[in-house]
């Protein structure tokens, strides 16, 4: 797990991260969204000790990251892809990182042979491709077999075959129980691969529940429910903070829960439904509407379109 506690940073008169606190738990895939400028890069260099919080603290696994003695049997990162000695092979990058840790060669060729570099395992990293760098800073974050793993942009670089295998990846390692953190700008690849969203603007934390529950709190996804006991439900649902409108003798329109859990507070009350739909906005679109104050960086159309009429 990883747990981050009033976290906040300062760059001389800039805050970065302004009081942050959230937790990424095992057995998920959480994904940490937030515009341009908005504090992931630097949260994610404070939990890995790249940089010192200014207040509050962060733990992985209840430790300090700067703690372990063996940080890559702890925590796997891939942070920047090209952050690797060009003069070196594949392999010898990944034995260089091995060594340090007491990571044994047979190792090294597992994760060669994982991440699909076998082949160019020799060749100099300083001629790879973007997606073959990425797909070598996945295998030097998987080398010690870690619990944690944090991941900044996977997919950057990877063709649509790449990008289906991260996805497949990183939904395998949760259900192992590890703890995955992954940051993207791709709303379609996150919609696909995360369980969780912590979602960030100008440090602050705007968000942090379920994908299911981030999407059905848009203010274009709603509910829409037909029942014999329209106004005993709509009497539950409202005692549970739900906005309910009436569409008739027996339907209701209902917005701020999810569709699961209109249908287990009407079971529970032997309330019987003749119909239960959802319709949601996309995960960008609700991204977009919980963010778009909080975008520092946009073009003049952008800035029309999110100005108050």
């Amino acid at each position: 797990m990883i747990e981050a506690i009033g976290l906040s940073k300062r760059y001389g008169d800039t805050v970065a991260v302004d009081d942050l606190s959230f937790t990424v738990p095992p057995g998920q895939v959480t994904g940490f969204l937030g515009p341009n400028g908005s504090g992931k890069s630097t949260t994610m260099r404070m939990i890995l000790g790249l940089d010192a919080p200014t207040t509050g603290s962060v733990t992985v696994g209840g430790r300090p990251y700067t703690g372990y003695r063996r940080p890559l049997f702890e925590v796997g990162a891939l942070l920047e892809a090209r952050a690797v000695h060009g003069g070196r092979s594949a392999r010898d990058h990944l034995r260089c990182l091995a060594l340090s840790n007491g990571i044994g060669r047979a190792r090294v060729e597992q994760v060669l042979d994982q991440v699909g570099l076998r082949a160019v395992a020799d060749r100099r990293v300083g001629g790879f491709s973007l997606g073959m760098g990425q797909r070598l800073g996945i295998a030097a974050a998987l080398l010690g077999d870690p619990p944690v793993l944090m991941f900044d942009e996977p997919v950057n670089g990877l063709d649509p075959e790449g990008v289906l295998w991260i996805r497949t990846l990183l939904r395998a390692l949760a259900a192992e129980g590890r703890t995955v953190f992954l940051s993207s700008h791709l709303m379609s690849e996150m919609a696909l691969t995360a369980d969780r969203l912590v979602v960030i603007g100008r440090g602050r934390l705007l968000a942090q529940t379920s994908v299911a529950d981030f999407v059905g709190s848009g203010t274009g996804s709603f509910v829409r429910v037909r029942t014999s006991g329209r106004d005993a439900l709509a009497a539950l649902l409202t005692a549970q903070g739900a906005s309910v409108v009436a569409e008739g003798p027996d339907t209701l329109k209902v917005t701020g829960v999810s569709g699961d859990a209109v249908g287990e507070l009407a079971r529970v009350n032997h309330l019987g439904l003749q119909e239960l739909s959802t319709h949601q906005v996309s995960l960008e679109e609700r991204y977009m509407e919980l963010t778009a104050q909080t975008v520092d960086y946009r073009t003049a159309d952008a800035a029309l379109a999110a100005a108050p009429n």
